[in-house]
């Protein structure tokens, strides 16, 4: 018997990942949200550069386990990889708040994976390009002790003539507090299929125990 896995190349996994590519290579690091890191050991990618930091969904195939107290926990073997697009908060104020738009939308998924909040989106359109921007506005105030985020779309004036379906990573490092582990987030969309604007509560855990 043997304590090591058996892997196939015909065996793939498909998951969101966090690229670690500070030497602009064609091989680098790929960390899940899980924490789970990664080597691309080999690719079918050959010239791909991902810039580090670049959000990815990766289809991989495991060539070997490495062991407990290495720098990472697999080889893989890159199939394919789409990129997210990958985003900081903006600070609105009055100057841009015409550019950031604030056209309806459709939230089809929402949800915080490491440091990122992930939003899977939907929205009309297919002759323009669209602009998605995770927003904090400091004329808003709240009495709830959350952080109030807004999920902003602006469609520039683009003809309805399909649904397109996108998925965005917005880095949310920039809130993290030394005096606390978590904090809420409360994030405020304005869709097509609510009454009133839609509202999303959640908690972003950053510490050692997260």
């Amino acid at each position: 018997c043997s304590d090591e896995q058996d892997y196939s190349l015909d065996d793939y996994y498909i998951d969101i990942a966090t690229v670690e590519n500070p030497d602009n290579s064609t091989a680098f690091y790929l960390m899940l949200d899980d924490n789970t890191r990664l080597w691309t050991a080999a690719t079918e990618l050959k010239y791909y550069r991902p810039i580090d930091g670049q959000r990815v969904i990766a289809n991989f195939s495991i060539l070997s386990d490495k062991e407990a107290g290495s720098a990472y926990d697999h080889d893989i073997k890159l199939n394919d990889v789409y990129e997210v697009l990958t985003k900081d908060i903006f600070k609105i104020t009055p100057a841009t708040q015409d550019s950031i738009g604030n056209d309806y939308i459709y939230i089809r998924d929402i949800w915080i994976g490491s440091d990122y909040l992930n939003v899977r989106f939907e929205f009309p359109g297919g002759n323009q390009m669209h602009f998605i921007n995770l927003v904090t506005d400091s004329l808003k105030t709240y009495s709830d002790g959350k952080i109030h985020l807004e999920f902003r779309h602006n469609s520039n004036g683009d003809y309805p003539y399909l649904n397109l379906t996108r998925i965005v990573s917005f880095n949310l490092k920039s809130l993290k507090t030394n005096d606390a582990d978590q904090i809420d987030i409360v994030v405020h969309t304005r869709e097509f299929n609510e009454p009133v604007n839609g509202i999303y509560n959640l908690t972003y855990k950053y510490g050692s125990n997260s």
